[in-house]
């Protein structure tokens, strides 16, 4: 692992363990004292954020952790529901057995991590976030279209965002998060692509009206068509 590499996943970390908040400026001569890297590795590190939709770069100010907002939440959360969908229904239809192997494989793994950390209860613990999206991006990869599902790993990586700052995911008495996993994986291993794609819609836009509801700022107009 190079040193790019090194400060690369420690920020990253970072930022989708809340250690560093949204809207936080990121200055390069700190995050390079604080990782232990050169100006230059920070740069380059900063710069793989920054396609992955967790940093943004913005006038007089440099990079930021990717400030949250309902605009953003309710495009994100309509981008995810067309695209994401898609792609796991197209992924049902074209995975073969490796692919039934490693999404059996990558539940077994989120059932077994423990969602909270002691330390940290505010949020989801690294190792349940990371087992989470290995879980869904695993479910993804059956489809063979590599653009449509480079998009919506995309869209997946911004969301992880919303996720860490959401107090109240994970929390709802009358949810059944680890049930609606379970669910997406026996409808794709049944090979039940229209389920299996509802099913995620579903997924999605639940915890989208979690995370609106959770939200400092107002909803907009565009929010009122997610349900």
């Amino acid at each position: 692992m190079t040193r790019t590499d090194g400060a690369y996943q420690a920020l990253r970390a970072d930022i989708l363990g809340g250690r560093l908040v949204p809207g936080e400026r990121l200055k390069f001569p700190d995050l390079s004292e604080r990782y232990r890297v050169s100006v230059g590795a920070t740069r380059e590190a900063l710069t793989r954020l920054a396609g992955e939709g967790l940093v943004t770069t913005k006038a007089h100010q440099g990079y930021l952790v990717r400030p949250l907002s309902h605009e953003d939440l309710a495009d994100l959360t309509t981008a995810r529901v067309e695209v994401e969908s898609l792609v796991l229904k197209l992924s049902v239809l074209e995975g073969d057995m490796r692919w039934e192997a490693d999404a059996v494989a990558a539940h077994h793994l989120l059932e077994r991590t423990p969602f909270r950390d002691p330390a940290d209860p505010d949020h989801p613990s690294d190792e349940w976030s990371a087992a989470h999206a290995a879980f869904h991006i695993a479910l993804l990869a059956g489809c063979r279209n590599r653009r449509l599902l480079d998009t919506a790993k995309a869209l997946r990586q911004e969301a992880e965002l919303y996720l860490q700052w959401s107090v109240s995911f994970g929390n709802e008495p009358e949810r059944d998060l680890p049930a609606e996993h379970r669910a997406l994986l026996d409808a794709a291993i049944a090979r039940e692509p229209d389920h299996a794609q509802e099913l995620l819609r579903d997924h999605i836009a639940h915890t989208a009206q979690l995370l609106i509801s959770c939200a400092l700022d107002e909803p907009n107009a565009a929010e009122a068509d997610i349900e």
